[in-house]
């Protein structure tokens, strides 16, 4: 038998066998928590709430708590870390909810109003995760690197929002900026 005739032989023997169906596999839970596959419709997959990932709103509260915990007990360096990761988290989130904001756009202004206001909230989150970084370079007497985070904060907050006049606040403090705002009478 040469090659061309084994060949077809093969051919001819794996068109006669029936397809394997795809099985589900479900790796075990290590947090002993609900999965969101339902055992009588595995073919069904529901979203799972994001509570135990670390890339969610959640996930970033909890670093967030975690670095206030290590502020207060004057742990700076290990809070300074969190708060990093915090602003981390919550910009990838920022930047999946506002791409997916644009996807939408022009298509279901629903799920684009969703993802935007998503987009907002986290946005939010990060630049008071970025204060509170600023605030620990401070105390660490590090204003090299308070600056620049002050600075993002003006930008992405505007310097008439609260949190972008803390921010300015902060630079008039450190001697960075010379002039105070708001001014001193006007509203």
């Amino acid at each position: 038998m040469n090659f061309a005739s084994t060949s077809l032989s093969l051919i001819v023997v794996l068109g006669f066998l029936t397809p394997v169906q795809a099985q589900v596999i479900q790796l075990p839970d290590t947090n002993n928590q609900a999965q969101p596959i339902d055992a009588d419709q595995p073919n069904t997959l529901r979203p799972s709430s994001q509570n135990d990932s670390f890339l969610s709103m959640a996930g970033g509260s909890r670093l967030m708590k975690e670095a206030e915990q290590a502020v207060s007990g004057q742990n700076y360096a290990l809070a300074a870390k969190k708060l990093q990761e915090a602003r981390q988290v919550y910009n990838q989130l920022s930047n999946f909810y506002q791409d997916l904001n644009a996807s939408f756009s022009g298509i279901d202004i629903r799920v684009s109003d969703s993802q935007r206001q998503k987009a907002l909230e986290t946005a939010q989150k990060r630049d008071e995760a970025t204060y509170q970084l600023a605030l620990v370079h401070r105390a660490l007497n590090q204003p090299e690197l308070a600056v620049p985070l002050l600075i993002q904060i003006i930008k992405s907050q505007n310097p008439t929002r609260e949190l972008g006049k803390k921010a300015y606040q902060q630079l008039f403090e450190l001697g960075f900026v010379d002039t105070a705002y708001p001014r001193q009478g006007s509203k």
